[in-house]
């Protein structure tokens, strides 16, 4: 074999070598992508029965079978108030959970401790919290119901056995007796405020043990669906005829006034609701999923581009899904209040102009 011959050799060998090599490494390095350690994140939601802890089961089977590495498991707590008690207080977390809140738990949480919040607020927890997205506006003890028809307003309650939700609820509960203490003057020195539970409040209300029932609905911009909670469902399923009592704007002023809260207000069309024969007045809040300024931005980034991914195809199988639009999940976002991660995910979608559309979460500086 002559010199060129062999200089041609060498060559020949010298690429089958190199594409030898460049194809076992990549194939070592798809092999390690598909071999990630799984990492799992612990969602923090609500009590069994309140809808979104079923959803976000749902959700969690979906992505243990089509994630290659992301694993996402719902605990069932007693409510949004205990979670951020439980996130602020437990560090163990701040890195590896996320949970269900609403824009006013985390700005009242800022004044806990006050006397006419210590029943439910009993301490300030004062960490500014990253938004994920947002997962629906609810509208739970920001109206009532009643059989009475003379029972024309709010401030008609005054003197009244009113059921309400459980002291552990954060809508049901706590924004029920804030709005009539605060809007409207009613306190239970004057009134037979009953904390029941939402579903025990409207049977109380059909035995005649109540004049009226704190209740409660969701909505979503975009989606624009109403969901009437289960309690809603029961009273209508009763055949009675029902009135309902809508809040006043001016209320709600009140309390994000001496709050710096950012609850709104929504008109809810007449129609809606069976017997329904005029709008009214609801206040509302906003949900959301948020987690510690410390969660890793590369999980964040995953758990948004997840959900927006088994979006649509949840709401099939799941109503509260159907809230879930791209309007809803970055309402209240902006670029002091998102986690880094989520912000990146937004964009890349091409969502994150929409949120200048819409009034951000803020936190009390107080």
């Amino acid at each position: 074999m002559g010199r060129r011959e062999r200089v041609r050799a060498v060559g020949i060998a010298m690429v089958a070598f190199l594409a030898l090599a460049f194809t076992l490494l990549a194939g070592l390095e798809g092999t390690g992508k598909a071999q990630q350690a799984p990492r799992t994140i612990t969602q923090l939601e609500c009590p069994l029965g309140c809808g979104s802890i079923e959803g976000y089961t749902i959700f969690g089977s979906f992505v243990a079978k089509e994630h290659p590495w992301l694993v996402f498991q719902v605990q069932e707590t007693p409510g949004y108030l205990y979670n951020v008690r439980e996130m602020g207080q437990n560090e163990k977390r701040w890195k590896t959970t996320t949970f269900g809140t609403e824009d006013t738990v985390l700005q009242l949480f800022f004044q806990g401790g006050k006397p006419e919040l210590k029943e439910f607020y009993p301490e300030p927890i004062k960490i500014k919290w990253k938004l994920l997205y947002g997962f629906g506006w609810w509208t739970q003890g920001m109206w009532f119901v009643t059989l009475d028809p003379n029972l024309k307003s709010m401030a008609h309650l005054k003197g009244k056995r009113v059921g309400l939700g459980l002291r552990s609820q954060s809508d049901w509960g706590a924004d029920a007796r804030i709005f009539l203490e605060v809007g409207y003057g009613i306190t239970a020195k004057d009134s037979d405020l009953r904390h029941l539970g939402p579903v025990a409040a409207s049977e109380a209300m059909l035995d005649g043990k109540v004049n009226a029932a704190a209740m409660g609905m969701g909505w979503s911009p975009g989606a624009k669906t109403w969901m009437a909670a289960a309690p809603m469902r029961l009273l209508e399923a009763s055949g009675r005829k029902l009135y309902y009592i809508g809040i006043d704007k001016e209320a709600v002023d009140r309390v994000n006034k001496k709050y710096g809260t950012t609850y709104q207000t929504i008109v809810v069309p007449k129609g809606t609701l069976k017997d329904q024969e005029s709008d009214f007045l609801a206040g509302i809040d906003r949900a959301f999923n948020a987690t510690h300024p410390d969660f890793p931005e590369d999980l964040a980034y995953e758990l948004v581009k997840t959900v927006v991914k088994f979006r649509e195809r949840m709401a099939q199988v799941h109503p509260l899904w159907k809230l879930m639009t791209p309007e809803t999940m970055v309402h209240g976002l902006s670029e002091e209040n998102v986690h880094p991660g989520a912000l990146r995910a937004y964009k890349e979608l091409g969502w994150w102009e929409m949120t200048k559309n819409f009034p951000p979460v803020t936190y009390p500086e107080k």
